[in-house]
């Protein structure tokens, strides 16, 4: 009976490794599409995104059903309630890839990108889909060190959104409103997409350690010593 139980939890994991592999395609997929205005591979991203809605809808029913049936207590406990909530993440981040590639379809047969910012957006996809890839590596070897990294990784992406806001505000942009209003939401869809891997990571870490992330990290800070003569 304990061997199944096990067994549920780890099927449990397999799929959330699942979900991140899928909307880390997703989002790889949909980069391609909106900068190559491939509206077919823009179709079929839209359409996979029910793979990731389905399997999040089985994973919740079991981890439901588990939680009914073995009232799991401790790390078991943690396990189940911190998989339901990267469950979560991981389907909204499936949601943002679709955004973007529902972007492509809605300006096809243009290019929604301007061509001085494909360097750019090309860049927070291939970003986007490794730390996607990362959080997945967390979740399956549960290294906190690996998670904790993630956050530092984010960082880019949050210089590379500034970057397209300061195209955005630059006095020499040309290319109308419809356009700086399709950036700015392909921009935040990119940024929110790397704060749900990271998101997850920190999940693993609580899943791991019993400890939030932040308070793991505020721990590793070096202590600040006062000036001499303060």
């Amino acid at each position: 009976m304990r061997d199944a139980y096990h067994e549920e939890l780890d099927s449990i994991g397999d799929g959330l490794v699942e979900m991140a592999r899928l909307v880390g395609s997703a989002i790889g997929r949909a980069t391609t599409a909106i900068l190559d205005s491939d509206l077919k591979l823009a179709e079929s991203v839209i359409e996979a995104d029910q793979k990731v809605d389905d399997l999040q809808h089985d994973l919740e029913a079991r981890a439901i059903a588990l939680l009914a049936r073995q009232q799991p207590v401790a790390t078991d406990l943690r396990i189940v309630v911190t998989s339901l909530r990267m469950s979560a993440d991981l389907e909204r981040s499936g949601d943002l890839a679709q955004h973007v590639a529902k972007l492509t379809r809605l300006r096809y047969p243009e290019r929604a990108i301007p061509h001085d910012l494909h360097a750019t957006i090309l860049e927070m996809g291939q970003l986007a889909q490794r730390l996607m890839a990362k959080a997945a590596e967390v979740i399956v070897t549960k290294d906190v060190d690996l998670a904790l990294q993630l956050e530092q990784d984010d960082d880019e992406m949050d210089l590379l959104h500034r970057t397209l806001f300061q195209h955005l505000m630059d006095d020499r942009w040309k290319h109308g409103i419809e356009t700086a209003v399709d950036v700015t939401l392909l921009g935040r869809y990119y940024e929110r997409f790397a704060d749900h891997a990271v998101s997850v990571a920190k999940r693993v870490v609580y899943l791991v350690t019993g400890e939030h992330a932040d308070e793991i990290q505020a721990d590793l800070q070096p202590e600040i010593q006062p000036a001499e003569g303060v």
